[in-house]
């Protein structure tokens, strides 16, 4: 077989929305190598398998992952599609993010049931029943919202809007890139400002992870101002060592220069918080050494000083949250996470 011919192997969870999201990866590598063929090798995650327990009872890291990076590591796929938020800030030895596709639109949306047509969070009646698995979005609903119910659900997309219009549910949470990816724009009640919640780190863009070696070859699919959000997210979070049993969210922004990012995290009850913002010029010359990877994503087709300044601000947050107690929070958490 020539090199024109060749066959790319691309690992992907079996949900429809991951399908669709390894579709529109796919696409825009065909411009790429317009004469390479792709196919894809799709396998169910321990976080797919297991959905009768809250996501961080489970007790796995990598929990939507580690399936697809171990074929990766083997060769048995040449790439792997994830939904950014779900790649840890650490992975395995070998492997990297050679790329980051542009973000969609990161923030949360509410979905309601038909009943509660026209209203939004701030008018559901007291003692509504609201669905997420995600414990940044249960704490800062009980911040706001006290009186609503917040209950566990689990499942693919479809699976939770079907709970949802069942009437186990009044509402649901989800991120606004996946139901406008899954073609449900027309379900959004309301798209939720970040003044009331923060997003998850990376929520709302795609990130291809590939062997090390082969960086190169996917970084042209990487999109310069998702890239350098992302990582100034993803290294505020590798610092304050939380996950998916800490309620850590954040929000960033890129206008010309000017890098902002803000970070949050909450006790489960949403009652303690700690929140900050903080600013830097990517034109400022970085100080230091830099690095091949930053927080698992490489430096290649990047400029490298403004990677380092996105990669420092995230760490110079995280540090100042530190200072304030944000690892006391996120230790009491992970404990009330495990004894409940």
């Amino acid at each position: 077989m020539s090199e024109s011919e060749k066959v790319i192997k691309v690992g992907s969870r079996k949900s429809e929305l991951a399908l669709i999201q390894t579709n529109l990866v796919i696409d825009a590598l065909k411009k790429l190598y317009p004469h390479h063929k792709f196919e894809i090798v799709s396998m169910h995650t321990i976080g797919d398998q297991i959905l009768d327990r809250p996501l961080p009872k489970i007790g796995e890291k990598s929990l939507f992952t580690k399936e697809l990076e171990i074929a990766l590591h083997n060769s048995d796929v040449d790439l792997v599609v994830h939904s950014l938020k779900d790649l840890p800030t650490a992975l395995p030895d070998g492997l990297a993010i050679g790329a980051i596709l542009e973000r969609e639109d990161p923030r949360d949306a509410l979905i309601l049931n038909p009943k509660h047509r026209g209203l939004t969070l701030d008018s559901l009646p007291p003692k509504s029943v609201i669905g997420t698995s995600s414990l940044r979005r249960i704490a800062q609903l009980r911040r706001k919202y006290p009186d609503f119910i917040i209950k566990d659900i689990r499942g693919n997309l479809q699976t939770r809007l079907k709970k949802l219009d069942s009437g186990d549910y009044d509402g649901i949470i989800l991120a606004v890139a996946g139901v406008h990816r899954m073609g449900w724009e027309h379900r959004i009640s309301e798209i939720l400002d970040i003044s009331s919640m923060l997003f998850a780190v990376g929520q709302g863009a795609l990130a291809v992870e590939c062997r090390t070696a082969d960086c190169p070859i996917y970084s042209k699919l990487s999109h310069g101002e998702t890239l350098l959000r992302t990582v100034a997210e993803r290294s505020l979070l590798c610092t304050l060592g939380g996950g998916c049993s800490a309620p850590v969210a954040v929000s960033s922004t890129l206008v010309g220069d000017t890098l902002a990012l803000t970070g949050a995290c909450w006790s489960l009850d949403g009652s303690v918080t700690e929140q900050l913002s903080v600013k830097c010029s990517l034109a400022d010359d970085a100080k230091g050494e830099g690095k091949s990877l930053y927080c698992g994503v490489t430096d290649a087709g990047i400029d490298k000083r403004k990677l380092m300044l996105s990669y420092q601000l995230g760490v110079d947050l995280a540090n100042d949250l530190i200072d304030r107690g944000a690892l006391k929070i996120i230790e009491e958490a992970k404990t009330a996470v495990a004894n409940s």
